[in-house]
């Protein structure tokens, strides 16, 4: 049992010491890619833009119609709920009616 424990505790250490290792590596090739980074950051910022306002333009374009079918889905939708729930709510309707409605005695007695 000591020796699946010193094992275990040998296995965390190993786990430590690469993730250790691995942050090392992260960060030199963070540091050393940095300038690339920047580089192409500035080299793409036009493309970034451009694509920003074709998508902005492809927004208003089809913002109308995207909400247009939107509205048609949740027409759809509400109909699909409450066509099945019709004949029930018909008869609650006739239930009440009948309920509500007063008797002929009562009403001769007025």
């Amino acid at each position: 049992m000591i020796a699946l424990a010193l094992l275990a505790v040998a296995a965390v250490a190993v786990c430590a010491v690469v993730m250790l290792m691995m942050a090392a590596l992260k960060m030199v090739l963070w540091l050393v890619l940095l300038p690339v980074r920047l580089v192409l950051h500035i080299i793409l910022l036009p493309l970034l833009l451009l694509k920003a306002l074709i998508g902005g333009l492809v927004f208003l374009v089809l913002g109308p119609v995207l909400l247009i079918v939107f509205l048609a889905g949740l027409v759809a939708l509400a109909t699909a709920i409450v066509v099945p729930v019709l004949p029930l709510l018909f008869i609650v309707f006739v239930v009440w009616v009948i309920l509500r409605s007063k008797p002929a005695s009562t009403a001769i007695a007025r």
